[in-house]
């Protein structure tokens, strides 16, 4: 006797097919990969973002070589949370996109035109078979001339801007710590110690915490250890 597979397993084998309830199962699996991924944040205060992850735990490896926040301009960081080979390609394409729109215009991209370039190229790969969407999601902060922004993208290439985000394993966890301290115009001191609580919960086995500030009229800057051990 043949044995029957299910009847979804005829709709997950190319990106290019949607089941007949209107679902693409790859870009399914691609999100899947997301939330197995470590904690990434991503906290809007008042003048500025501040971004953060965790770095890798193993001893013999030098940590500064996978970093998961991604300078992309002086004032345009991300964070990724999945697969960080597919994070550095796209990372990549943002940054010389970045670069081509400043010697054009003679001025910075902003946070969103950015944003657009990542998930455009996102959402291109859920279109053609022999593609696979990118096993990655970012929070991309910037500050620009409108304020500061924090936008998520995710593998099917949808855009979100949120005041303050988590994505990776601990997000759950790392939402209800959002709820129950945000605040609006809150100072950059404020947000720090907040992804600072919401990592330390979120990946206890992994206490190395990799965190960037952007602010207005300033470059990209990491937070160094020193800093963080001070917060109690």
């Amino acid at each position: 006797m043949v044995e029957q597979m299910p009847e979804y397993m005829g709709y997950d084998r190319t990106i290019a097919v949607f089941s007949p309830d209107g679902r693409l199962f790859q870009v399914e699996y691609a999100k899947e990969a997301v939330k197995r991924g470590s904690t990434a944040l991503g906290i809007v205060f008042k003048d500025g973002v501040v971004l953060a992850s965790t770095k890798p735990s193993d001893s013999l490896m030098v940590t500064e070589a996978a970093d998961k926040i991604f300078p992309i301009d002086d004032h345009i960081g991300a964070v990724a949370a999945g697969l960080l080979a597919d994070a550095r390609v796209l990372v990549n394409q943002a940054r010389v996109k970045s670069q081509i729109h400043r010697i054009t215009y003679d001025e910075p991209a902003d946070t969103w035109n950015v944003s657009h370039i990542i998930g455009d190229r996102m959402q291109i790969s859920t279109l053609y078979a022999g593609m696979r969407p990118y096993g990655v999601s970012f929070l991309i902060g910037g500050v620009d001339k409108t304020g500061p922004h924090l936008i998520e993208s995710d593998p099917s290439g949808m855009l979100y801007e949120w005041q303050c985000y988590a994505i990776g394993r601990g997000a759950q966890t790392a939402f209800k710590i959002f709820k129950a301290g945000w605040k609006a115009n809150m100072t950059e001191k404020d947000a720090v110690a907040m992804a600072v609580d919401v990592m330390r919960k979120t990946e206890k086995e992994r206490k190395d915490i990799d965190m960037a500030v952007i602010k207005k009229d300033s470059r990209l800057r990491k937070v160094t250890e020193d800093e963080i051990k001070k917060i109690k």
